[in-house]
């Protein structure tokens, strides 16, 4: 047998050729194996960092982010706000404020209530409230002598309701601080409220819409849901069977049932949330709404909406907006040593007086609230049409 000799297999020439060609041509292949082998290994990184990627994508667009946010970071947005004050220099004492307000009181007032709002705001102060004050006649200076001044917040727009300074400064976010929001009237006598005991009383019974009861000896009444009951904490109803306006056992809407009046709404967190999108941005008095509050309490209004018996207050009807201010700063003046008993009993009689004389301003004022409610309740009756998508818990038409 020939014995393989490859020297001599290389010194032929068209073996050396054919050798070089082969050699020549594996490297080409070996070379191109590994390049595609790279690309195809890159390629494959790049696919899978796409679909991360997407994937990351897809969580980041179901992350629910506030309007206008999205070219920020999350971890140093700011999405709530408050109304603590803070120094213009200085490190912030946090220890100094370890107990801090959990309520806010939000108050509509003029310069002739100044006793009456003086008495309101040193109260809930006394219970560790922040407390806001929309000054309706544009008058500030005037209450630099008493001793809160400087502790609160003072919002000053002349002839606007408490309503239209809501809308524009108690933005659920805003507030969103505070489990309780108490928007109320001036003319309100407090002697009789606790606001602490309150608020005991509302998270004991779990009401997220509420409101005092009204003393009936000296305030004036509008609605009897809201009359204080005798030897009860809260009442959510009211019967009536005789005369207009009537309330039966079957009754399951306001007036009869789950409503406040407006004079001295009490909102839990959330319900305020909800009230907040209820109130219309240029219906200022915000007529019609009371009758809708409802469907903001967190769960049935039957249970969620209620008037507080044991915590009460006098309601005294003063008018202000459009109308003469009664109570006149001489009055608040003699009155200064006085019970507000005293006070609250003068303010009801001369409110029912025959001398006072509504100007031409306030029956301007009246008509307008009835012409805001019936175009709140058409814009209501609009949308409640044009939602495919709601369900009414109540059907309010039923109710009305």
């Amino acid at each position: 047998m020939k014995n393989f000799n490859f020297a001599s297999l290389l010194s032929e020439p068209k073996s050396r050729t054919s050798v070089a060609t082969f050699i020549l041509t594996a490297s080409l292949i070996f070379g191109f194996y590994i390049l595609g082998t790279a690309f195809y290994a890159n390629d494959l990184k790049i696919l899978q960092r796409s679909q991360m990627e997407l994937k990351d994508a897809e969580k980041c667009k179901n992350r629910c982010r506030p309007p206008g946010s999205e070219v920020l970071p999350e971890g140093v947005l700011a999405k709530t706000s408050d109304l603590e004050m803070r120094p213009l220099w200085g490190s912030f004492d946090n220890s100094s404020h370890s107990s801090r307000s959990v309520s806010l009181l939000a108050i509509a007032a003029g310069i002739k209530q100044k006793y009456l709002v003086n008495n309101i705001i040193t109260k809930f102060l006394e219970n560790d409230f922040v407390v806001m004050v929309f000054h309706y006649d544009g008058i500030v200076d005037q209450w630099n002598d008493l001793q809160w001044a400087s502790r609160v917040i003072h919002v000053s727009a002349m002839n606007q309701t408490k309503w239209w300074f809501a809308k524009r400064f108690l933005h659920p976010d805003i507030v969103a601080e505070y489990d309780y929001i108490f928007l109320w009237d001036e003319d309100l006598d407090i002697e009789h409220f606790n606001p602490g005991r309150y608020i005991s009383i509302v998270k004991e019974e779990e009401l997220d819409i509420s409101q005092p009861a009204l003393d009936p000896r000296k305030s004036e009444i509008h609605h009897q849901i809201t009359v204080r009951q005798k030897n009860s904490k809260v009442h959510r109803r009211y019967f009536k069977l005789r005369g207009g306006g009537r309330c039966y056992d079957n009754s399951t809407g306001p007036p009869c049932f789950g409503w406040v009046e407006m004079m001295a709404p009490v909102f839990s967190k959330a319900a305020w949330r909800c009230a907040w999108y209820l109130i219309q941005n240029d219906l200022i008095h915000a007529w019609g709404i009371d009758f809708q509050l409802g469907y903001c309490a967190q769960g049935d209004r039957k249970q969620k909406v209620g008037v507080v018996d044991a915590e009460y207050i006098v309601h005294l009807g003063v008018p202000s907006l459009g109308g003469a201010n009664h109570a006149s700063n001489a009055s608040l003046t003699d009155h200064t040593n006085t019970r507000n008993t005293t006070y609250a009993d003068d303010l009801v009689k001369l409110s029912n007086s025959s001398e006072i004389h509504v100007g031409s301003d306030r029956a301007e004022v009246r008509l307008q609230s009835y012409t805001e409610m019936r175009i709140f309740y058409r814009r209501w009756d609009k949308a409640v049409k044009n939602d495919k998508c709601w369900v009414d818990r109540y059907d309010m038409r039923k109710e009305r």
